[in-house]
């Protein structure tokens, strides 16, 4: 067994585990914190790929920028657990069977693809590639891009703004 595949087995090992967790911890933050543990073993398994571009933008985006953003939903919202049902135990244990028949399946499809064979030459210097390309070919779609986040971003703020005002005239 070679060091990339022991990597890869823990790597997706933590991605599931971080999403069993998910699915069964009471707390919205406890939440959010496997969700960034999954988010991270992806990120770990593009750099095995040599995707180190995305694994860059899966840590930067996802596991940091995503994850703030919907802690401050939860947090505006004034989201509150505590009476949050769960479940039944016949509700966890479908679950529990859910994902070992879907681990099982995905054993089964995967078992004999050729995972191993004399890996192709990858592209070199794929970072820059993909820079080159944004800001030569496509570089109109990445300010619009831009643009459109930005306008999204002061319409929440206004949506907040608005939210306050009408809670104040409230009280």
């Amino acid at each position: 067994m070679s060091g990339e595949m022991i990597a890869f087995s823990v790597l997706a090992f933590v991605a599931i585990l971080g999403g069993i967790i998910m699915l069964n911890v009471k707390k919205v933050m406890h939440m959010m914190v496997a969700l960034v543990f999954t988010f991270l073993s992806i990120a770990g398994i593009y750099v095995l790929l040599h995707a180190e571009f995305v694994a860059v933008v899966q840590v930067l985006i996802y596991s940091g920028a995503v994850t703030i953003l919907m802690i401050f939903g939860i947090m505006l919202t004034k989201h509150n657990d505590e009476h949050e049902n769960r479940g039944s135990t016949l509700k966890r244990m479908g679950l529990l069977t859910s994902v070992i028949a879907f681990g099982v399946v995905m054993y089964l499809l995967v078992r004999d693809f050729p995972v191993f064979e004399q890996a192709t030459t990858l592209q070199e210097k794929n970072t820059e590639q993909i820079g080159v390309l944004i800001y030569s070919h496509y570089v109109i779609p990445f300010e619009l891009t831009s643009i459109l986040l930005l306008v999204a971003l002061v319409g929440a703020i206004i949506l907040t703004k608005k939210d306050d005002e009408e809670d104040n005239r409230d009280e």
